[in-house]
């Protein structure tokens, strides 16, 4: 899985090269919001954090990282992967200018696809309740919202609640995947009530 292609985009993994790229996304402050970091303070920060999503690639930590491009232009403009934990978390940044346009459901409804052949049963996403577009992209991509928790999010040390949505691909399509709910002693399942959540980014 090192090269994926969809109508706008090509998926691929990152390089040192595209450090500075990567450095935009990763150090503003607005795409930092919902994400379980602190902003990159500079490019060496950038370089050692690509250095270190392509360790956890080869020790299997990641299934995989990465870069969103659009076909017109090389550098990244934003970024998906997904864990190789239990979770198999699948995640999503993009940088500012082009949020709204469908670029982050676009690049992963192409990993799914391919993550289809791989024989992973299901993979999970989650998103904070006060970050709602990021739950239209899940719901966009066919995953069903199971649960909601409480944790202390780290590093960031505050508390924030997550929704949990699923995709299984194989046969056992009621499985949920419950880590999060036997963990957080707070937890609990939402009405959700269609079309109430925002556009997708």
């Amino acid at each position: 899985m090192n090269h994926l292609e969809t109508a706008r985009l090509i998926l691929r993994p990152f390089t040192e090269q595209d450090a500075e790229a990567l450095f935009a996304i990763l150090s503003d402050r607005d795409v930092n919001t919902f994400l379980p970091m602190f902003p990159l303070k500079n490019l060496e920060e950038a370089k050692a954090y690509i250095k270190d999503k392509h360790a956890a690639v080869h020790a299997g930590e990641t299934l995989l990282y990465y870069a969103i491009c659009r076909k017109e232009a090389p550098a990244p403009i934003g970024y998906v992967h997904v864990s190789g934990n239990d979770s198999h978390d699948l995640g999503y940044g993009l940088k500012k200018e082009f949020w709204h346009k469908g670029f982050c459901t676009e690049a992963c409804q192409a990993v799914i696809e391919q993550l289809k052949q791989t024989g992973i049963p299901y993979i999970t996403a989650t998103h904070d309740v006060n970050n709602p577009r990021s739950g239209k992209v899940m719901q966009a991509l066919g995953m069903k919202y199971q649960y909601s928790y409480e944790e202390l999010w780290q590093p960031k040390n505050f508390l924030v609640t997550f929704r949990m949505y699923q995709l299984n691909f194989d046969k056992e399509k009621d499985r949920v995947y419950r880590k999060y709910w036997d963990k957080y002693p707070v937890h609990f399942i939402e009405n959700l009530t269609p079309g109430t959540e925002l556009p997708s980014i």
